[in-house]
């Protein structure tokens, strides 16, 4: 297998008088899925489209296994991409769009039904990919991306589309992938799918790189040691953490949370005070939680919380 490591270095991008990239500087390794999220405007699918020579960067440079894409000979045999899962000709059906893609990088034409079979879609193979449902194009996307069985993979958006099945064939495959040992970079919205199979996080806002870390390692900072309580006296208990130096904000849904006090502290002085109480746990992030934090000075357009700015 051909080296697998996607490399980002430093890239600056112009659109007129938007800057789209500002210094992008980030790795996708091998043997692990890397998540790449940020909001709209990020900058995400312009550093995808640079790796793939479809954008020009004014500054830095892009990188698969050492090479710019558009140096490489056969290229679908070292970077497998999906950035639009709509560019496919309506008129014609799956196995032909993905022979006439194998016989363009000089790869056999049983190469086709294999992907078409890895990705669900042997049964589709011989009908009009004009006929098919978006959840459907993503997979014929992704099966043109695994065609010269590449050992790296980018996917833009990959989730969209899919329905709750769909969604969880889509984690396991990602997973195998990068088991496999290849580098897997995946851009996403939706941070509750990328938290079942991303080990690494990549964090863009407004053209650079925010965060860049283990996915373990944000989630631990994102429950920052919070502790869950549930009362049948709410009142009375936050009250009393309160007086015991915690700070306690209510969680809309009957319970607290409450930091810079540990869970011994809120049990001792909860029982000390005569305080029922039925639970008292570590609070266990989300990657949404983490990337809420992250983001919340890097996201342009954020919408006003009810009562902001009046």
């Amino acid at each position: 297998m051909h080296d697998a490591t996607i490399t980002v270095e430093g890239l600056r991008k112009r659109f007129g008088r938007t800057l789209a990239l500002d210094g992008m500087t980030f790795t996708v390794r091998p043997g692990r899925v890397t998540g790449f999220v940020g909001p709209n405007g990020a900058g995400k699918s312009t550093t995808m489209r640079v790796v793939l020579g479809l954008d020009a960067a004014d500054a830095g440079r892009a990188l698969v296994g050492g090479r710019a894409y558009r140096s490489l000979d056969r290229p679908l045999c070292h970077l497998g991409s999906l950035l639009d899962a709509a560019a496919l000709q309506p008129g014609r059906t799956a196995r032909n769009h993905l022979r006439w893609l194998a016989h363009s990088q000089g790869l056999p034409a049983r190469r086709a039904d294999e992907v078409l079979e890895l990705t669900g879609l042997g049964a589709a193979g011989r009908r009009r990919a004009g006929g098919y449902s978006l959840g459907m194009r993503q997979r014929l996307g992704i099966a043109a991306a695994l065609l010269g069985d590449p050992p790296a993979v980018m996917l833009d958006e990959p989730f969209n589309g899919m329905d709750p099945e769909g969604i969880i064939w889509m984690r396991t495959l990602l997973r195998d992938l990068a088991a496999q040992g290849r580098a897997v970079l995946v851009s996403s919205h939706l941070m509750g799918e990328l938290q079942g199979c991303a080990d690494h996080v990549v964090v863009a806002g407004r053209g650079r790189v925010i965060a860049d870390a283990a996915v373990a390692d944000l989630l631990a900072r994102a429950a920052d040691g919070r502790i869950t309580l549930r009362s049948p006296a709410i009142a009375d208990a936050a009250g009393v953490l309160r007086e015991a130096g915690a700070a306690v904000t209510p969680d809309g849904d009957g319970a607290l949370t409450v930091a810079a006090l540990d869970p011994g502290a809120v049990v001792a002085a909860l029982t000390a005070a005569g305080v029922p109480f039925s639970e008292v746990s570590g609070r266990r992030a989300t990657l949404e939680d983490a990337y809420l934090e992250l983001t919340r000075d890097a996201a342009e357009f954020r919408a006003q919380a009810p009562g902001e700015g009046r």
